[in-house]
This record gives structure tokens, sequence and C-alpha cells, in this order.
């Protein structure tokens, strides 16, 4: 949520940035509308209660009388205008950074650097679907079935690959002063709300528990993020950084047709997710440093990868600036998303009343989150470390906790 007198002060520049996400900028008119309808109610309501003490002081009971049927009338009206100025409030997004490239959508995100070179293969590489069956650790045949499409089972050393990640990713972080969580994967749909993710379609791509008005999780950071609801955390304890690991769970909604074959893209996946609580002078800092845990996870695993910047079109509703990793897979030929790192600044936090306190004044936090890993770096792993055997070579950082080198049939 943004704050109203910033979008007072600066209604161009948000109606602008609001365009440059590719929303409509005429809700920030309605905001404006509303919230000058709701400060003059307030004004009126200030100086009838005024009236109203002045005539209970000189006992006059019949204008008391008609000032408080008067101020019910008023305070009626007042309370409906003020929920329809929040709901419209929560209707802005958060607005791009300054640094955000303004474009259209993904096709005109940026390629900031690469790391690596892609592996020379003398043979021709297969795609992780065809490694996956083959191997018997991914089974799409059976998910269909049990479950319906893009769901899957996996099995034997693919679970080992997993928790190798997980256990690998955990091990680094908590060296880094990370602190280990587990999360539930059900949340209420008002701290989905808070979240910033209910917003123009979002709530497209969650599965909701309409019974109970509960939603699950589709990325781990959605239920960290309202651990500190209502909170004010202390300045030295800043930042206040997590390690999540959790099952998280999306429709796809409009994702028909892509990538059907494999897990790429799936209902139901794990994710070992960061997520940071900081202050505004470290915001900016805090989200490189998640970007550059990102690519060491990968660099160490010797997946080539690129690091794209977000432009405007492509960035989420909460989100102000979004990196995504990409790592190369060689049985497709193309790079591919496997992590990425958003910023959401205070957005998240005015929606969830988190602050800090710095020398008596009270502030809003900054939140940032970045996957460590999802089950997608299994599949680049398959296609990067394959043999022409078909076997699978362990990255040798992840070999203690799998307990072997080699995947094999």
């Amino acid at each position: 949520m943004l704050d109203i007198q910033f979008i007072r002060e600066n209604k161009d520049k948000v109606k602008k940035r609001v365009a440059d996400k590719q929303l409509d900028p005429k809700i920030v008119d309605k905001v404006l509308e509303l919230d000058e309808i709701r400060r003059t109610l307030l004004k009126e309501i200030g100086e009838l209660r005024v009236d109203k003490n002045k005539f209970a002081k000189d006992k006059n009971i019949e204008e008391g009388k008609r000032i408080r049927e008067v101020l019910k009338k008023l305070e009626h009206k007042r309370i409906k205008v003020e929920d329809q100025f929040t709901e419209a409030l929560y209707q802005i997004p958060n607005l791009p950074s300054d640094d955000v490239k303004v474009g259209k959508d993904e096709s005109e995100n940026e390629v900031i650097r690469k790391w690596g070179e892609p592996r020379k293969f003398n043979f021709d590489p297969k795609p992780h679907w065809v490694l996956g069956e083959s191997l018997g650790i991914i089974d799409t045949d059976s998910g269909s079935v049990v479950s319906g499409t893009r769901f899957f089972y996996l099995k034997g050393d693919g679970v080992l690959l997993e928790f190798a990640l997980t256990q690998f990713a955990f091990a680094e972080l908590i060296k880094e002063g990370f602190t280990p969580i587990i999360p539930p994967v059900i949340i209420k749909e008002g701290s989905m709300k808070s979240m910033g993710y209910i917003e123009h379609g979002g709530i497209d791509e969650m599965y909701v528990l309409d019974k109970d008005n509960l939603v699950l999780v589709g990325t781990s950071e959605q239920s960290i993020g309202p651990l500190h609801s209502v909170e004010v955390l202390k300045k030295d304890e800043l930042p206040k950084r997590y390690i999540g690991y959790s099952t998280c769970f999306r429709r796809e909604a409009g994702s028909y047709g892509k990538d059907t074959k494999g897990a790429f893209r799936v209902h139901q996946f794990n994710k070992t997710e960061m997520f940071s609580f900081t202050t505004e002078d470290e915001s900016d800092r805090e989200h490189e440093y998640l970007l550059s845990l990102e690519e060491k996870f990968l660099r160490k695993l010797g997946i080539p990868y690129q690091v794209s910047k977000m432009c405007s079109g492509d960035l989420g509703f909460p989100m102000a600036r979004k990196y995504d990793l990409e790592g190369w897979f060689p049985g497709e030929g193309k790079y591919r998303e496997l992590t990425s790192t958003s910023t959401t600044t205070d957005f998240q936090a005015r929606r969830l009343h988190i602050k800090y306190e710095d020398r008596g004044e009270r502030k809003f936090v900054h939140m940032l989150n970045g996957t460590a890993f999802s089950q997608r770096p299994i599949l680049a792993i398959l296609e990067n470390y394959q043999q022409e055997d078909g076997s699978v070579t362990i990255p040798e950082v992840l070999r203690k906790w799998m307990g072997k080198d080699v995947i094999k049939k």
C-alpha cells in the first residue's frame, strides 16, 4: 500500500508509474476523489462534535439531539466512504523503482550479466523429462492419474537430490545468520491480501478454500511476510532474515499448452525461500545481497546462468524491483528461470503494519524475498550433468548429502 500523503503530493508520478506496470492509472484519480470526500466528512464531523459539546455545556437539549442525529448519519457515511477509499487504495500497485526499465512485458526484460560457459556435449543432450523418466525419478504419468495434469511423483534419487539441495541451502544460509523456519502452507485470505497477491487477478492463481476463507500459498514468502504483523521491531535487530521451507501450490491459470512435458511448470512444488525485514536505508543493499547468494548457489552447483532484470510491465503487483536467475538447459537449448529475488520496499509492511523504532521514531520496515531453491534446479542438474549412457553426475557440493556421485538406472 502506498502512503496517501505521497499520492497527494505526487499524483502525476504515481499515475505514470502505475501505467508503466500496465495497469489503469484512473484508479489514482478515484483514490484522491474518495480521499477528498473522507477528509471533508472528517472536518464536518469534527466541527459538529465541537458544537455538540458546546450545546451540552449550555444545556441546549434540542440542539444537542439534532446534532447527534446529524453526526450519526455523517458517521455512517464516513464509514462507507472509508471502506471504499481503502478498497481503492489497495488497487494501486507498488511503484517500480526508479532504476527499473519501462517496458510492456517479459520480452523487454534486460539481461544484465551471464556466468559460465554452457557445456559442449559429444552427444545430443536429452531434456529433463526424458532423463527423469528413464532414471525412474520423475513420474508424471502416475501424478496425472492420481491428481491430474501438472502433478508428479518425485522418486528415489530425485528425492535425495531435492533434500541435498535443501540441506545445502540451509547450511549456507544459517552460516549467514538466517533463522530457519517452516511456515504454514495455508493462510487467511486477509493475510494474502495484506501481502498484495489478491488484486488484479492474483486470486486466479491460487487454490482457495472457500468454506474456511483460507488460501494455499503459491510461494513461501506469502506466509513468512505476515509473521511480524502489527509489530514494532528494534532497529538493532534488523535485518531480520529467515530461511523457510514449504510446499507451494499454483493453479497456473493461463498457462495452457506451456511446459506440458516434465515437471517444470506444476501445481505443487517445494521451495526453500529467503526472506528479509530491513530498514529503508539498507533496502537496496539487501536486495543485491540476496541476489549475490542466489548467484553463489548456482555457481557452486556449476550451472551456467544469466541474470535478468524485470521491466516495469513484468513486475508483480507488490514488487518494486525483481531479478530472475535463468539457468542453462542444454536439452532445450535455452535459459529458463530457476530462482528470483524481489523487493517490495515498504508496500507490504504498510498493509501488515510492521514497523521498527529508530531513535524514538517509528518507520515501516522494507521487506524482501529470494528463492534459494525450488525443485527446478533438479531439472537443470539433470540436463547439465547428464552422461552419454543416460546417467547423471551429482554436483560435487551435494555429494556428501546424496551419499553417491552418480544417479543411474
